[in-house]
This record gives structure tokens, C-alpha cells and sequence, in this order.
């Protein structure tokens, strides 16, 4: 697991023009590729290793474009944000999932505070940040890219839904635990999707938002294809279509998944926007202990599971950690990358390149 930290030590450099750079919220390795998103855009961007040119261990750059309308039919127009907030590589497909929350416009110091208290009571949806979908992934020429359908007969396909809702959304509405947060913004303790990993046929969904009472959440799916729609399935004998596992988290939310394994990671901050801890934890045998429960349960309480390792940097409303993926042994041996939404000017070079960390036992 990791316990040291090598800050600055990851460059990424981006163009005029590409998906993402400053905001950068998701990712995950394909060969000798980095693929990232953000929560500001609605695609997803590639980074080329590149030979490093500085003191940093890792470069990537020579960015390309991927819209997800190119490959999905967005439940909302192609240029409203998905807000992507979690990547995972699995089965020859890439996954990718949004926010699915509300979001509050934000106050500006170019306003009059009349225009911005308004901006405050102002709670809008944007139809595609209720995406979970996967895109497959295939080598061309050595480098990795996506396509809408292969020859193998994969195909590109979203969790069945519109743009006020989909399957997901539509389940908790009765939820005991979460349906009452759906109404309130995510960035307000209000439901907020942030992390995907996907192990077999488990998928886990991490929740920043709510934290009930310190108790964090992930909420485990099991997805099937139907008609060129991803579908929720039930789990387990209790006919539920998803299933709730509170863990505790030093009542951080999530922020990111990454399975290694058997084991979990998990990146952990502050629910709201705060400056505050951003923290590593580490589920030992995760994969067997979410195996064990029993088929009824449709909600589990864990006193015991995630243990912290590690404690990263944050700024004064900069430097968020928002990403965590294994660096392939192939690139760097037991290392894991973070990349940072908000980044410091430390931690960039000029408007188009900013630095992640690595993570190493």
C-alpha cells in the first residue's frame, strides 16, 4: 500500500482547445496511455508518455480529443458538462460515471451582491451528469483509443435514462437513507457521485456526498446489457438493484475507487468545499468481505474495513485531490498517480501544464 509521497513528480501537458486541464477529477492507465476527465467538460482527453524534460519521473502529453457524443447518445445536448468525475478500465471497455447531483451557481466578485444572492438560491440539472456508461477500448498502431461499436461486437452504451433522470436516480427516489439528498446540490452534502471501480461483475459507485453522521457511502451495482442500453440488475435475493455499504472514512466523503486486486483504495475528502484533509485509505480483502454479505442484505453497516495510509496536500481552495489509478508496473513499479482539481500555481507550468504526485510503498 502506499506511505510516501513524491509531489510535482508527474508532468501533464494539455493544448488550447483540449477537454480538460485544470479540473481534472478522473483517471486511468490504458498500456502505455493516460486518460483523463474533468467536471467541466463532456469527453474525455489522452496523454502520450513523452520522454521527461525536467525533474519530474513521468511526462505525458500530445493531448487528443474524445467528445462522448461521438460514442454515446447523450441523454442532453453534446456541449452541456457530464461532470465525469471517475474512470475505470475493465473487460476491454473504459467506464466513466458523472456527478448525478445538482449543482448552485457560484457568487462572483464581478457582481453585484444582489446578482449574486440570486446566483446562491439559483439550483440547476444538467442532464448529462447522470451518466454511467462505458466505451470500448481498442489498440490501433500501438495507442489506445475508443470506438462507438468494434468488430468483436462491443458496443458503447449508457445506463438506461433520460435528461431529468436515470435507472440509478429513479431507484433511490425511495431510498431511506438517500433519497431526501437527491434534492439538495452536491457540493451542500447533497448527493454527489465522485469514484468508480469495477471488480467482476461488482461495479462500486463512491458517494462525497451525503455523509450521514460520519458514516460514508458506496453503492454497489450490477449492470447487464439490454437493447444497446446498460440496465441495473438485481443483487442478490433481496430484488434490490443496488446495494449500500456505509463505511467510515474520519467522516471524509469519497473522492475516488481503484481496485488493486483484492484490496480497495480509496481517496477521501471533504464533502462540502472545504479545505481540509485528503486522505488514502485501504481495504484490505475488500473484494472477499463484499462477496461474504449476505444475499438479503441490501444495506451494510462496516465498523471495521478501511484503514487510512496516507495524508496528501491541500491549499487554500486549490490543490483537491481528486483522482487515484495504479501506474502500470511496465511505467513504475508499485506507484500510484493523484491529479488535483483546482491546481496551485505550483503546480503548473504555464496555462497548459500541471503536475500530479506519485504514491509509493
Amino acid at each position: 500500500m502506499p506511505s510516501q509521497i513524491k509531489t510535482h513528480a508527474v508532468r501533464l501537458e494539455f493544448e488550447a482547445g483540449t477537454l480538460v486541464h485544470s479540473n481534472l477529477s478522473g483517471a486511468a492507465f490504458i498500456g502505455q496511455d493516460l486518460w483523463v476527465a474533468g467536471d467541466e467538460a463532456c469527453g474525455l482527453d489522452r496523454l502520450r508518455s513523452l520522454p521527461v524534460v525536467g525533474k519530474e519521473t513521468l511526462r505525458y502529453g500530445a493531448p487528443q480529443n474524445f467528445p462522448l457524443a461521438d460514442y454515446l447518445d447523450l441523454p442532453d445536448a453534446a456541449d452541456i458538462e457530464a461532470d465525469i468525475e471517475g474512470l475505470a478500465l475493465h473487460d476491454g471497455y473504459l467506464y466513466l460515471v458523472g456527478s448525478h447531483g445538482l449543482k448552485r451557481k457560484n457568487p462572483k466578485a464581478d457582481r453585484s451582491a444582489k446578482d449574486n444572492l440570486k446566483r446562491l438560491a439559483t439550483v440547476s440539472h444538467d442532464g448529462n451528469r447522470c451518466l454511467l456508461a462505458r466505451i470500448p477500448v481498442v489498440i490501433e498502431d500501438g495507442v489506445s483509443t475508443l470506438k462507438r461499436e468494434t468488430a468483436d461486437g462491443r458496443r458503447a452504451a449508457r445506463l438506461r435514462g433520460d435528461d431529468l433522470a436515470n435507472e440509478l436516480t429513479r431507484a433511490l427516489k425511495d431510498d431511506v437513507h438517500l433519497a431526501a439528498y437527491l434534492a439538495i446540490p452536491g457540493k451542500d452534502n447533497g448527493f454527489d457521485v465522485e469514484g468508480l471501480a469495477i471488480s467482476a461483475d461488482r461495479v462500486l459507485i463512491g458517494l462525497r456526498g451525503p455523509v450521514l453522521r460520519g458514516w460514508s457511502a458506496l453503492l454497489e451495482l450490477r449492470l447487464v446489457e439490454k437493447k444497446g442500453e446498460l440496465r441495473l440488475a438485481e443483487i442478490g435475493e433481496s430484488g434490490a438493484l443496488y446495494r449500500k455499504h456505509f463505511i467510515k472514512l474520519a467522516g471524509l466523503g469519497v473522492r475516488d475507487l481503484y481496485w488493486e486486486g483484492n484490496d480497495l483504495y480509496l481517496l477521501a475528502g471533504p464533502t462540502m468545499v472545504l479545505d481540509g484533509a485528503i486522505r488514502v485509505f485501504h481495504w484490505a480483502g475488500a473484494a472477499a468481505a463484499l462477496a461474504g454479505v449476505e444475499s438479503q442484505a441490501d444495506a451494510v453497516l462496516w465498523e471495521s474495513g478501511p484503514a487510512e495510509t496516507l495524508s496528501l496536500p491541500f491549499g487554500a481552495g486549490q490543490d483537491r485531490a481528486e483522482a487515484i489509478t495504479r501506474v502500470p508496473d511496465e511505467v513504475a513499479k508499485q506507484q500510484w498517480l493523484v491529479l488535483y482539481d483546482a491546481p496551485s500555481a505550483a503546480r503548473q507550468a504555464g496555462d497548459y501544464v500541471v503536475f500530479g504526485d506519485l504514491l509509493k510503498r
